[in-house]
């Protein structure tokens, strides 16, 4: 086995690792909630005027995914859409009180399994950091072009 396959093992066996280990307390504690749910839940709650072609990008979803997603968001009362007074075209999206406490919920997991994993991050030092941060940058933008290349952008 080359490096490629070794590092590209390593990652999905670690990918592995965290979700299982992760489940059983997301699972618990986000009951009746799918992750793709929660997963848009978290990008509306951060970021600025979120609409559909904005979720399919970063959930790496199309577009009509999306609009079933956020349907179902709706249906549960998670979520509700807004327009701007000077574009009644647009639709955008943003977390209901009842989505605010899914949110957090959430938010408060991943700061548990941060407080659980932070003896291991403790030891790795700013280079190695740096240098594993710069690596999955470059591995992303690669992949950005491989999709682009393969015509796979969101529509």
């Amino acid at each position: 086995m080359n490096k490629q396959e070794l590092v590209m093992m390593e990652f999905r066996d670690l990918f592995n690792k965290m979700v299982w280990l992760n489940k059983n307390k997301l699972e618990d504690s986000l009951k009746g909630h799918k992750p793709s749910e929660v997963h848009c839940i978290e990008y509306i709650e951060r970021n600025v005027d979120p609409n559909v072609t904005k979720l399919a990008q970063s959930l790496y979803m199309t577009k009509g995914a999306i609009s079933k997603l956020t349907k179902r968001l709706m249906e549960k009362g998670l979520i509700e859409c807004y327009q701007k007074p000077d574009n009644k075209k647009e639709v955008y999206f943003r977390l209901t009180e009842q989505g605010k406490e899914i949110y957090n919920i959430h938010e408060d997991l991943h700061r548990e399994f941060q407080e659980r994993d932070k003896d291991i991050f403790g030891q790795v030092t700013e280079e190695q950091f740096e240098s594993m941060l710069s690596f999955m940058k470059k591995y992303s933008h690669h992949l950005d072009a491989e999709i682009k290349k393969q015509g796979l952008e969101i529509n």
